[in-house]
């Protein structure tokens, strides 16, 4: 083989490489994104926005059950708090951020209302993130009961001056198979509305990946047909760390912006997340 031939050959077989890897790292790295009107609160977190602004340690508190415990993921360090946590740092990296996690898994909201004094009030926090529904809709019909409950802890945190996010049902097979679960989503965003409090939309935000084709349900529930995974718990965090930046900006710097984030799924089941550009 002629000599002056290497480079030509050589140059191929770094084309080959680089469409080979590329194909590869495409195929690990599937993209969780959805609609503005979805993902972005209707208020504002003021509280939370003065903390950040004044460079002063921001608390946040999520609450819930088995979504917030992290029951479908691979460890702690992939619960959405813990990774809300991660995004929070990467965003505000002079400011020092602590999200604790208060999920206790099989909970309905009269239990966690009957903790909010000690697990959530004691750390005064700048913002709670109220996860709440799912027990509800696997349990009880009484959705005037439960509604009620709501109402009463939305004002109780209101009243303790912290910003609040109240977080509806997952989108997962155990859920939509019980005949209430709409008229739980439903109510937890009449009464956000009502009361003026932040919703995310965990709900509408997981059937929008089944139904847009980005993912089937069995690649972001867990096999037990309940519970989230390190792919969507991820996602969730993501999303929902944008969110609450972009309702502590100033109405000029709050402009619409595409929600994305790069999931990367190792051989080991790990997974890493890139945030892409805005």
């Amino acid at each position: 083989m002629r000599m002056d031939r290497w480079p030509v050959i050589a140059a191929c077989l770094v084309v080959l490489l680089v469409v080979t890897t590329s194909a590869a790292v495409s195929h690990r790295m599937p993209e969780c994104a959805a609609p503005p009107e979805i993902t972005r609160f209707r208020v504002p977190l003021p509280n939370t926005a003065r903390a950040i602004r004044s460079g002063q340690p921001l608390v946040i508190v999520s609450i819930g059950s088995s979504s917030t415990k992290g029951i479908g993921a691979s460890d702690s360090a992939h619960t959405y708090p813990a990774l809300l946590a991660e995004d929070l740092h990467q965003s505000f990296p002079q400011l020092a951020v602590t999200v604790l996690n208060q999920g206790i898994g099989g909970e309905m909201a009269f239990q966690m209302l009957a903790r909010f004094e000690r697990d959530v009030l004691a750390y005064h926090p700048h913002l709670v993130i109220w996860q709440t529904g799912s027990n509800q809709a696997l349990r009880s019909d009484d959705v005037d009961g439960y509604t009620a409950t709501i109402r009463e802890g939305v004002s109780r945190l209101k009243s303790a001056g912290a910003d609040l996010i109240l977080m509806d049902p997952q989108f997962a097979p155990r859920i939509i198979a019980r005949p209430s679960h709409l008229l739980i989503v439903d109510s937890i965003d009449a009464v956000a509305k009502d009361m003026n409090v932040a919703v995310f939309r965990r709900f509408a935000l997981m059937r929008h990946w089944v139904s847009s084709g980005r993912y089937k349900i069995e690649e972001i529930v867990s096999p037990d047909g309940l519970h989230m995974n390190d792919l969507s718990y991820s996602c969730v965090a993501n999303l929902l760390a944008e969110s609450l930046t972009a309702a502590t900006e100033s109405p000029t710097q709050n402009s619409v912006k595409a929600h994305q984030v790069d999931v990367r799924v190792d051989r080991n089941n790990q997974t890493t997340r890139q945030k892409s550009a805005q």
